[in-house]
């Protein structure tokens, strides 16, 4: 049997990360060629010249006189830990396919849960932020699932308390293999919903396949062509040739989501969901993730705690 090409593949190993981040310097070193590859351009007039004030480890402006730092107006901004711990960070959360718990992540990085709790879903806002324009083509399989598991005595199946539903869509290639993963909470499995999420996330090129419920129908309203496939219920029809892909995706999200969080709040669902969107959509280079997380992180504005715990996230 041939050996799986992605879970074959080098990626970067502990003792590789070690070697090229193992220091703050080298972490500081590496967000400044990240933020400003040509160099240092003041973020108020685009300036190039510049003076360091070592002490306080500023940049100033020679031409607006101006201060900034290396992590202002990033989803670094006013961070308490250092920048080895937040690189640590970001390799845990891209080096493990079933994600990693705040708690266990606390644990690898000596920190506070509640610190490593903030850390993981500022990167999980990153990646949100990251693939939310981003659209599928070409054929996509669709289906629509549910985190969040059964309450004793109440209402079973569709509609049940306790549950939150999210739409899954993969893109695939003419020869069937997986390409791009887009996942999205909805508010229910209404026409409303598959067509929003239809119109954000897919191409009107599309070529969409999915089951007999009756709201997917609403993605021809964003353009979209239609196939339905019914299936019936039950184990045999996850085994449905049609829907492998998204099958299998919707299988690893919620055995990882089982084994790894247990449970989550229904308002941080986004960013979870968001977190194996991002892996899988760039799995075929784990050893580039790190960097990649990092550069899109100096893009995307700070998100301080208390609109990460408080507020209700926008899928």
């Amino acid at each position: 049997m041939a050996r799986n090409s992605v879970q074959f593949q080098k990626e970067l190993s502990e003792a590789e990360f070690e070697r090229q981040y193992g220091t703050e310097q080298a972490c500081r070193d590496a967000l400044f060629r990240w933020r400003w590859p040509e160099g240092f351009e003041c973020p108020a007039c685009g300036e190039r010249r510049h003076s360091a004030i070592k002490s306080r480890q500023l940049f100033q402006c020679s031409a607006c006189r101006r201060q900034t730092s290396l992590t202002a107006g990033t989803i670094f901004a006013a961070t308490k830990v250092t920048l080895r711990t937040w690189f640590r960070a970001i390799y845990h959360v891209t080096q493990t396919k079933q994600g990693i718990s705040s708690i266990e992540l606390g644990r690898r990085l000596g920190v506070t849960q509640t610190t490593a709790w903030t850390i993981k879903h500022k990167l999980g806002q990153v990646m949100l932020e990251r693939d939310a324009k981003r659209q599928l083509t070409g054929r996509v399989e669709l289906d629509d699932a549910y985190l969040g598991g059964e309450r004793s005595g109440g209402k079973r199946g569709r509609g049940s308390p306790g549950k939150t539903p999210f739409l899954a869509a993969v893109e695939t290639t003419p020869e069937g293999k997986p390409v791009r993963l887009k996942l999205c909470r909805v508010p229910s499995f209404c026409s409303r919903a598959v067509e929003d999420f239809a119109k954000r996330g897919l191409e009107r090129t599309c070529e969409v396949v999915s089951d007999g419920l009756p709201c997917f129908a609403a993605v021809t309203k964003a353009g979209c062509r239609h196939t339905v496939i019914k299936t019936g219920s039950g184990a045999r029809a996850a085994r449905t040739p049609a829907f492998k892909w998204v099958n299998t995706a919707l299988g690893n999200i919620k055995a990882a989501i089982t084994g790894t969080y247990r449970s989550i709040a229904p308002k941080h669902v986004p960013r979870y969901l968001a977190e194996f969107q991002y892996r899988f959509n760039r799995r075929y280079d784990l050893a580039a993730m790190l960097p990649r997380l990092a550069t899109a992180a100096l893009q995307a504005p700070p998100m301080p705690y208390r609109l990460l715990k408080l507020a209700e996230v926008s899928a």
